[in-house]
């Protein structure tokens, strides 16, 4: 007896003591601003110009930085507590924050990067892994990585991020965000802390795609024109069927769009990897001169590898010298270590200088001035603490498709896209060097529709080859509820017209899309669908109900103060009706 009470109490402390550790679990896992902060700051803007001149272009929207660009009186911290240590505070405020500001938006803090800005994960072991907002089990991606999750969390309207790799469109689309990359040196660097200066690009993240146009405009200082629809829309085949995302289902719904907006003339498919290799001879060369056998990778394949050498060697060339002088506690794989630490020779430079040259040219002869490029922006992100992402397996394999714009100086737009809820999908546009402006207004154009296209390819899908329309009614009814229950009215009512189409002979159709209108204070269709519903069904109760409520509304009191009556009639115990029609009885009284 006593051995069985001293095992209870064990089990009993064991328990407490698991309570304990999974509640001092969670309170470290949900943190206010999802780990994204490095440091809360505020710059304002200066106050709006007298009328008649236009207020500030940025005005009312608020962002964050990363920890990459100098803001005055703060030291910039490069995702390294070392760096922090043995660094002064900058001087001055980097222009393109300063342009943001300028333009009216107010700066809130700085956030966190990945250590040095070298990784694509998202994790940093100083100051711990940004939670990202969308998909908390997974990595945020980086190195850019709070700068993605403060926009995702809406902490700030807009952010600023590094792109060398891949480093603003990797977490955007691991966030479920849009991240903007533009041409290369279309924007000044200065004030930025160098990763690879000639692959190193300001980005961007914004939730909706108006604001990121918002915020290209006064980046780039763009004029206002008349926008141009694109001639040529092509999809990448090859690079599709390489990811890991769901590629018929995406491409089918993008081409949807397409023909919805533009025409069907527009679409165009082709092989990138055989375009690039036909039109790039110099990379097939290097990447053999480099020991890369070309029969074991595509031609995409020997860009990436083109373009992490580039990043290395110009990573070395900007920080070897602090790095041997302060030997920082570096957790992530660094470009100075390993067995890739190799120096490009001139001629490996030549080589280099001379693919890029071939792959913007080659580019630029496809997409001219009105074309788009669709590719996958990467795969779907690993899980929190998975090996892989310290593996140079995951960084080549995750910058592949980065590696088309930032080799090329393109620019690139990485979109969500929400298929379902249990992995983030991005889809990226790209846009030939110094099609910034069009390709921000393409994506501008054309979103919407893609989100409907989405939607409808998110539907679930039966498993018989054909279904009756009576089937598909019931479908669209369902739907049609569970937006009414997320408080969604207008998709509701668009669900149930759908259902109305397919079978027009179902009461409770009517009577739930008049619920939907009633919400939305469309009293008149309201009344007009409950009507058709007792048409059809002359007990339906909850048509009396709610033509009783939109006819009150209406000011036809006698007519409602007889639906409460009718209603009380086919359900005595009714309250509502019993009130509905104590209400109105009165006024005539």
């Amino acid at each position: 007896m006593a051995s069985s009470s001293a095992n209870l109490w064990v089990l009993l402390g064991l328990g407490i003591a698991g309570v304990l550790l999974l509640t001092n679990k969670l309170k470290k896992a949900v943190k206010v601003d999802f780990g994204a902060f490095i440091q809360r700051l505020q710059l304002l803007p200066p106050p709006q110009p007298a009328p008649p001149k236009a207020p500030h272009p940025l005005t009312g929207l608020s962002f964050v930085v990363s920890d990459v660009f100098d803001i005055e009186g703060f030291v910039t911290g490069f995702g390294n507590p070392d760096w922090l240590r043995t660094k002064d505070p900058a001087v001055r405020t980097c222009p393109v924050v300063s342009t943001l500001v300028d333009g009216g938006a107010t700066c809130v803090g700085k956030t966190v990067v990945d250590d040095m800005a070298l990784s694509i994960s998202g994790e940093n072991e100083h100051y711990g892994t940004p939670t990202n907002p969308a998909y908390p089990s997974r990595v945020p991606g980086g190195p850019s990585s709070g700068a993605a999750v403060a926009v995702a969390a809406k902490l700030a309207d807009f952010s600023l991020g590094i792109d060398t790799d891949g480093g603003v469109r990797i977490p955007a689309a691991y966030c479920g965000i849009f991240g903007f990359r533009p041409s290369h040196a279309s924007i000044s660097l200065s004030g930025m802390i160098p990763v690879s200066g000639s692959l190193d690009t300001v980005g961007w993240f914004a939730k909706d795609p108006s604001i990121l146009r918002r915020v290209g405009h006064v980046l780039l200082q763009l004029p206002f024109v008349t926008p141009r629809n694109p001639r040529s829309i092509f999809i990448a085949d090859d690079c599709f069927k390489l990811s890991k995302i769901p590629a018929d289902q995406v491409t089918r719904a993008f081409i949807k769009s397409i023909e919805a907006i533009y025409g069907r003339q527009v679409v165009r498919h082709e092989n990138l990897g055989d375009y690039i290799k036909l039109k790039v001879p110099s990379l097939s060369a290097f990447n053999s001169k480099q020991g890369n056998s070309e029969g074991k990778l595509s031609p995409i394949g020997q860009l990436v590898n083109v373009m992490q050498l580039i990043k290395r060697d110009e990573f070395r060339a900007n920080h070897d010298e602090w790095i041997n002088s302060i030997k920082p506690t570096v957790v992530a794989a660094t470009a100075h270590e390993g067995p890739e630490k190799l120096t490009l020779t001139a001629d490996d430079i030549q080589n280099c200088n001379t693919i890029r040259n071939e792959l913007r040219s080659a580019l630029s002869a496809l997409l001219k001035d009105d074309g788009i490029l669709a590719i996958p922006t990467c795969d779907p992100p690993p899980k929190l603490g998975a090996k892989e992402v310290y593996t140079e397996e995951y960084l080549i394999q995750t910058s592949t498709l980065s590696s088309i714009a930032s080799l090329s100086g393109c620019c690139q737009v990485a979109v969500p896209v929400v298929l379902n809820e249990k992995q983030p999908i991005s889809l990226s546009l790209v846009a030939r060097h110094g099609g910034d402006r069009f390709l921000m207004d393409t994506l501008q154009n054309l979103y919407a529709s893609l989100t409907e296209q989405i939607e409808q390819a998110s539907k679930p899908q039966t498993s018989h080859k054909s279904i009756s329309k009576e089937e598909s009614a019931e479908l669209a009814k369902e739907q049609g509820n569970q937006a009414f229950k997320d408080k969604q009215w207008q998709r509701a009512i668009g669900f149930y017209s759908e259902a109305i189409k397919l079978n027009c002979n179902n009461a409770t159709f009517y009577s739930n899309r008049a619920a939907a209108y009633l919400e939305i204070g469309s009293y008149a269709q309201a009344e007009a669908d409950c009507t058709q519903t007792i048409y059809l069904d002359k007990k339906n109760i909850k048509a009396y109900l709610r033509r009783a409520t939109a006819r009150e509304m209406l000011g036809y009191y006698r007519e409602a103060m007889e639906d409460f009556r009718y209603a009380l009639v086919l359900e005595p115990n009714n309250k509502r009706a019993a009130q509905g029609a104590d209400r109105l009885r009165k006024l005539f009284q």
